[in-house]
Parts: C-alpha cells; structure tokens; sequence
C-alpha cells in the first residue's frame, strides 16, 4: 500500500514537473529554443561519437568528401576512380568544411572519423526541429509548436539521420524552411494571419531554402514544394499567394546560388552528371526497384508507425478532427503538404523509409493543431492507441536483447538497462494517458523513445563488432604499422572498407588477390578474402608459389544485407 501510494506521488510530481517544463518553454522563444535543442542533442548523440561507418550510403558519401579534401577538387564528386554523381554537390562540401576545419584545428586523423563527417547531419537534425516550431507558429499556440518540434525531436528516423553522414537531415532543413515561409505567405493571403513582416523577409528564406534543398539533393524539393503548390491551386483555385513570394527576382536568386556549381560540373564532366543523377538515378527509382528496394504502395503508411513513433500513435485520435476541419485554411496547407508528396512516394517503385521524411513536420503540425484546440477523438478504442508506446518498445526491446546474444555473444546488460527504463517511462505514458492528459504522455513518450534510441546507437550498435567487419579490417591493417599499406579485398567489397583503410584499397577476384600479394614487396600487403573466394585464392597461390602469413578469420555480418560473412585476413610474406 506505501510503496503504491509512493509510486502515485512519484509520477504525478513528474507529470507537475513536466507541465511546468511546457509552460516554462512557451513563455518565449528563447526558451523553446533552449527545451528543444537539449531535447534533441539528449536524443542524437547517443552512439552519434562511436558507431562505425554504415555501409552502403552513408560511407559512399563519406568516402566521396574525403577524396575531395585529399584531391582538393571540390567540384568533382568521385568514389574512388568511379564517378559519383546521384546528387549535387551541397553536402559533400558542408562535410569537407567540417573536416578541413578539424584538420586545421589538429584533430588527430581527421580523415577517418566518420564522426565529423556527421556533422551537418546532426546540426541539420536539429535545425530541423527548430524551424518545425518555427512553421508551427503560424498554425498554432506556443505551446503547440514546442509539442511539434518535441515531436521531431523524439521521432526515431530523423534520430536515424541524424546519426548519418548522408543527406537526408539537411534536405529536410531546407524543406522545412521552404514550406513555413510559404506557409506564411498562403495564410496571409487566406487572411488567417496579419501580414506584419517585411515584404522581402519570406521570400528571402523560400528561395534560398530552394537552392540550398537543390544543391543538396537535386529536385526533390521542387517536387514537394511544387506538389503542394498545386494542390492548394487546385483547392483554391488560385495561386495569388505565390506572388508574395516574389517569384522572378526569387527565382533569379535562386538561379544564382545553383548555377555556378552546375555549370562547373558541366564543364568537368560534360553531360556525364546530368545522365547519371537524372537518367540512371532518378528516372530508375521512379520506373523500377532500384538496388533491390522495390515495395508495392502501403509501404510506407506501414512503417510510418515505427519511423513516427512515439507521435505517430496519436495520428488515429486526431484523424477525426483533421477531417472535419479539412476546408480551414491552415488544415488545407498542412495537408497539401502531406498527401501529394506521400502517394508520389507511395507510387515510385524504388522506397526507403526516409523519403517521406520531409512530410513529417506537416503531421506534427496537424497533431499539433489538434491538440491545441483539444479535438483528439473520445471514441473508447481509438483512446487506447497509447498503449502501442509501450508494445512498440516492447517488441525494440526484445530485438535488441537477441542481437545482444545472437550477435554480440552476451547478456547486453546496460542495454537491459536502458530497455527496462524505456519500458517503465511508456507504461506510465499509457496507464496514465488520461490522467495526466495527452500533452505530458507525449512528452512521456519522447522520453521513452530517446531512452530506447539510446539502447539502440549506443550500447548495441555501436558496441558489437561483428556488426562492423570494415572496422576490424582496419584495425588489423592498422596494427602492422605500415607508414603505406597496400590493401586488396575480393568478395567483400563495402564502402566502409574503402573510407576506413583508404581510397587505393583494390577490389579483386581470389585468384586476384594471390597475384595482389605476389606483386608486393613483403609484409606491408594485404589481401581480404571472403570464404566463397579462399578456395581460387589458395589455388592461384599454390601455382604462384606464394609465400604468405595468415592474420584473422573475422566472422560477422554485412549489416547492409543482412548476410553472414566470413573474411580471411592474409599479410605477404617477406620477399
């Protein structure tokens, strides 16, 4: 009965505490600000220092910035002697800034900390939870843009991104940006909103944001602002509020930041950059499954669950409510920005999770908008939607213990840990979802999914090093001491490997990688076999007479496919 009456005190003084938290942010600027951005470092940083590079992407972009430091070309984008132009130039020189600046302030081995070349992933991550409130404020209370941009924060795939030297954080900076200054201009142009900024503040952010999203990841943000700009013609029958943008001196603007560096790669390459990221790139995600990632449509309304968790399960309490405000102005623009761009990734073949990233500010705008008129549905089982706060964390829970044991070969107990808490934090969430009332869940929830994140990035990922064969191999090369390793590697031919060991890193067949060892001059060579490829690898050497030294046998996993591998390390012996 005491220890009861205790744990009641317990959680309501914490539910006290947390409404205080909400009012004390809504009080000024400054202090979402302050609310938000320590929410979202508490939320990326866990594992954003130690897990090793990820193959596929994130270590092919890395890999491409580091040539461009260690070439000092900046406008050519190269994966070692292969072109690599999918995407623009914009966030392999936000990298490269990062990394020269390290260097210059002597950061040892700047080169290889995937770390820095993080970075912009994660100041983008948390910019982008800035300019969610910052959109918001034009839909809704102070209180419910800080809940918009808390949401944001504690969504477990811009967590994702944010912890990856790819472009996906930064994109949706600029897509945010982009859509809260259009925002403004439609909704004064609605009347719903008094038009009290200077005439060029908007238009000013709007199309640098275009050009900045553009040289970051090509059209894709033409593609979102325009989809919403059409359906809201098309509502409306007008496009009147465009004009408050200024679009032909915005355009032109917007021309003068992109043009320079396309025309540079033009010159460079020729027609090279425009076929490769237009006609092998994005016409073949759109036509087919690129790189085995076809998905039929539904794909991505069912990962939206997990991917927006924990905001995502109070979508079937507010559906009501949106629906029935669907002629009001603002729920008119949050929704053109939500519905094209979902089915227009719903209906390209190629799908990965992240590319609805850029609508989910509009559905915590919405939720938002909901909450703060206090419309979430009373129905009796859509209010028990809270309980998949603790389901889900439940089910991460599991999966990571038995990549713990499976994979890592052990009990995992700090993550046991962190799981229990996680779990504790979204049980109260949802036992006392209509207690504490929805605000101070939510805010339960976020805690609970940082909790779990943290679980996740930084006491599994990063900790378990068969995850990472890349990390190992390098290690081994790094061990001999060699002032200049010469690397081969036949049936293991992941990105990380290259950007870790480095750029002249060979890729061969077994038999290929006996006449590599051959070629050498002793114990500085190495030659990464995978099993498939050790029975041609001995028999070339046999027939070469080849004199080598076995290192390692790494056994692992590819974590980008999912495979088991099984790599020899061989060092050439002395000559």
């Amino acid at each position: 009965m005491r220890l009861t009456s205790t744990t009641s005190t317990s959680t309501r003084l914490v539910a006290t505490r947390l409404r205080a938290l909400l009012v004390w942010a809504s009080r000024s600027r400054r202090n979402a600000m302050v609310l938000l951005v320590a929410t979202s470092l508490l939320a990326f940083l866990p594992g954003f220092f130690t897990l090793p590079p990820i193959d596929r992407d994130e270590a092919r972009f890395a890999q491409a910035t580091k040539q461009m430091v260690e070439s000092g070309d900046y406008v050519d984008i190269r994966f070692q002697e292969e072109s690599r132009y999918k995407k623009p130039v914009g966030i392999y020189w936000l990298q490269a800034l990062v990394v020269n600046g390290a260097e210059a302030i002597g950061v040892r081995e700047a080169l290889t900390r995937i770390w820095l070349y993080r970075i912009p992933s994660l100041i983008g991550a948390i910019a982008a939870v800035l300019l969610t409130w910052w959109t918001a404020l034009a839909f809704v209370s102070r209180r419910g843009a800080v809940l918009a941009g808390l949401m944001m924060a504690g969504s477990i795939l811009l967590g994702v991104e944010a912890r990856l030297a790819k472009t996906d954080a930064m994109l949706l900076v600029t897509v945010v940006a982009a859509m809260g200054a259009m925002a403004r201009a439609y909704l004064v142009e609605r009347g719903v909103r008094r038009d009290d900024g200077h005439p060029w503040t908007l238009p000013a952010i709007f199309w640098t944001a275009m050009a900045a999203g553009f040289l970051i990841k090509g059209p894709l943000i033409l593609m979102v602002v325009g989809l919403t700009v059409v359906a809201l013609a098309a509502v409306d029958r007008s496009a009147r509020f465009l004009l408050r943008l200024k679009p032909l001196p915005g355009l032109a603007w917007m021309l003068l930041l992109v043009l320079p560096w396309f025309v540079a790669i033009v010159i460079k390459s020729g027609d090279s950059f425009f076929a490769e990221s237009v006609g092998r790139d994005l016409w073949a995600k759109v036509g087919s499954g690129q790189e085995s990632h076809g998905a039929p449509p539904g794909y991505y309304l069912l990962l939206f669950w997990g991917t927006f968790f924990p905001a995502s399960i109070l979508v079937p309490m507010a559906a009501g409510a949106v629906w029935r405000g669907r002629r009001h102005p603002a729920v008119v623009y949050l929704l053109a920005w939500l519905v094209p761009t979902w089915l227009a990734f719903e209906a390209a073949m190629t799908k990965l999770p992240h590319y609805v990233l850029p609508v989910y500010p509009a559905v915590a705008i919405l939720l938002a908008l909901v909450i703060d008129h206090r419309a979430l549905s009373t129905n009796k089982w859509l209010r028990r939607a809270p309980m998949w706060w603790f389901i889900l964390i439940a089910a991460l829970t599991i999966g990571l213990i038995v990549i713990n044991i499976t994979i890592g070969q052990r009990l995992g107990l700090i993550t046991w840990g962190l799981s229990a808490a996680a779990l504790i934090v979204a049980l109260v969430a949802w036992w006392l979802f209509e207690a504490d009332g929805v605000e101070v869940s939510l805010m339960r929830a976020v805690v609970a999914s940082m909790l779990i994140s943290t679980a996740a990035f930084a006491a599994t990922f990063a900790t378990i090093g068969p995850l990472f064969p890349s990390l190992q191999l390098a290690r081994f090369v790094a061990f001999g001491q060699c002032e200049r390793p010469a690397v081969a590697t036949a049936g293991f031919h992941e990105p990380s490997l290259v950007f870790l060991v480095g750029t002249q890193v060979q890729h061969v067949t077994g038999p290929g990688a006996a006449d590599f060892l051959a070629a050498g001059d002793g114990r500085c060579r190495y030659a990464f076999v995978d099993s498939r490829h050790e029975r041609a690898f001995a028999q070339r050497a046999e027939a070469l007479g080849l004199r080598y030294r076995s290192g390692l046998r790494l056994e692992g996993v590819n974590i980008s496919s999912g495979r088991s591998v099984s790599i020899a390390a061989f060092v050439g012996g002395l000559p």
